[in-house]
Parts: structure tokens; C-alpha cells; sequence
């Protein structure tokens, strides 16, 4: 009596399976859905790109301006008077539709956040319509993209190290760029889900880096119907403005401590063996 042909088991499964993950010959239709893209991945991004066109087919993006809501301020302010808790609500929502949406006029709905709601209620509406909005985008690209392009990403690469390096100080670097608004938000809330950062450093950064500027937005809303009054606008740069950027420039570097420590002081004490 024989037993089963040694001909039909690999010598080695785990090289075989290595080499069906690195030849693309070799790649089973399982492998190439979990690399790859499908449609259940991509669907949420689709919708999100897809109310981005129908918000500008629908003209809405004219209702986002500074003149409509001088337009409209008495008949916002008697709504937010009459239903302060609902009024709240559904801005917040909308804020989240912004934010998720990549749609424009996220500075203008800061600001009418603190016309509307007063510089603390304001501000709590902003920062939380802002994170849950980021944080759909962010799940969105990452479940679309994210398996996908890691897996493109080779060891001793500039982009893998660069994901490592981000991964590692992940919180510490997305608290920067929210403090310090060198890029767009929309380019701030991609960015990490390519480079595989957990979705709870990312909502906790976020919630914490955007309170700075959020705050300023609100306080310039806040006072915005003596602006109104004087037939001006307020100033959407008010927040590169020294008085402002100056000590919001001071949290990003205090946030950039713990990087640095590790970099040039840490293998220092290493060597040293301190």
C-alpha cells in the first residue's frame, strides 16, 4: 500500500505562497481582489466624488458666499432663536457634509458657525462636523486605495519609509498639519489613509489640531454683524495673521518635541547607554 504522491504538495507552502504574492502569474483571484480595487472598495468614494458634482450642478455652491448669509442673517438668526438646539444640529450635519464632501467654503461655514451659534458653541459645532466629516473621507480613500497602493509600496523605498516614518509618529505629525494650515483640509484627510495611519490617531489628532483655528473662525463670526453693518467682509486670511499664527505655530512645535527627542536625542542616549 502507497501513500498519497509526494508530487502533489509543494516542498515548501510558505516560499509558494511568497511567490504567488510576488508573481503576479502566480496570483489567485482572492490575492487580486484583497491588492487590487473592487467595487464594493471604491462605492463609498464614488458617492463621495459623486455629491461633490451634484453639489456644483445644483448651483448650491452660490448659497456657500458671504452675501447670502448677509442676505439671509435675519431670517437665520429668528431660526437659531426659535430652534437653538435643532439649529445646532443641523449645522453641524452640513459641516460634516463639507468636510466629507471636499465641498468649498469651509472657511465661510466656520465663520457662520460663530455668527450663528457665539464663539464656544460655534467652535464645538465646527470641530465636531469637521472630524466626522474628515473621518468618512478618511475611511472612504483608505477602503478604496489604501490596500491597494501599500501594497505597490516596496521595502527600501523613499514612499514605504516615508509610510513608516509617518506610521510610527503618526499623531504627532497629523497635529501639526492640522495646527499649521499648509495644505488644504481635503489633502490633510487623503494623505493619511495612504499611508496607513489607525483610524483612532487620526480622529484624535484631528479633533484636537483643528480647535486652534476653528476657534479663530468662530470668533470672527462671532462678530460679524458689526462687520455686515460697515457693508464689509471679514477676512479669510485672518488666520495667517502674526497676533494668530504665532502661538498656533508654538503648539505645532510643542507637538513636534516628542519627533525630534526621538530622532537626534534618543539614539544619542542609546550609544551613550544612558
Amino acid at each position: 500500500m502507497t501513500g498519497p504522491s509526494m508530487k502533489s504538495l509543494p516542498a515548501n507552502p510558505e516560499s509558494d505562497y511568497g511567490q504567488r504574492m510576488t508573481d503576479p502569474d502566480h496570483l489567485t483571484q482572492t490575492d487580486k481582489e484583497a491588492s487590487g480595487l473592487s467595487l464594493k472598495k471604491i462605492l463609498p468614494l464614488i458617492v463621495l466624488v459623486a455629491g461633490l458634482g451634484l453639489f456644483f450642478a445644483l448651483g448650491l455652491d452660490q448659497y456657500v458666499t458671504f452675501d447670502a448669509l448677509r442676505d439671509n442673517r435675519e431670517t437665520l438668526l429668528s431660526l437659531v432663536a426659535e430652534y437653538s438646539v435643532l439649529s445646532l444640529v443641523i449645522f453641524t450635519l452640513a459641516y460634516v457634509a463639507v468636510a466629507a464632501f471636499s465641498l468649498p467654503g469651509g472657511a465661510i461655514m466656520s465663520i457662520t458657525g460663530g455668527f450663528l451659534f457665539g464663539l464656544y458653541f460655534g467652535t464645538v459645532a465646527i470641530v465636531i462636523g469637521a472630524t466626522i466629516g474628515a473621518s468618512i473621507l478618511f475611511i472612504a480613500a483608505k477602503t478604496a486605495f489604501g490596500d491597494a497602493l501599500r501594497a505597490k509600496i516596496g521595502d527600501g523605498k523613499v514612499i514605504a519609509k516615508m509610510e513608516r516614518g509617518f506610521r510610527d509618529n503618526a499623531f504627532n505629525y497629523l497635529l501639526v498639519l492640522r495646527l499649521v494650515p499648509l495644505f488644504p483640509f481635503f489633502v490633510v484627510n487623503l494623505v493619511p489613509a495612504f499611508l496607513g495611519v489607525p483610524l483612532r490617531t487620526y480622529v484624535i489628532a484631528t479633533f484636537i489640531g483643528i480647535i486652534p483655528g476653528a476657534a479663530v473662525f468662530a470668533s470672527v463670526g462671532n462678530g460679524l454683524g458689526a462687520i455686515f453693518d460697515q457693508g464689509q467682509t471679514p477676512d479669510l486670511g485672518i488666520i495667517f495673521q502674526p497676533q494668530i499664527l504665532g502661538p498656533i505655530l508654538g503648539l505645532a512645535l510643542l507637538a513636534l518635541i516628542p519627533v525630534i527627542y526621538e530622532k537626534f536625542f534618543k539614539k544619542t542616549d542609546t550609544s551613550t547607554g544612558g
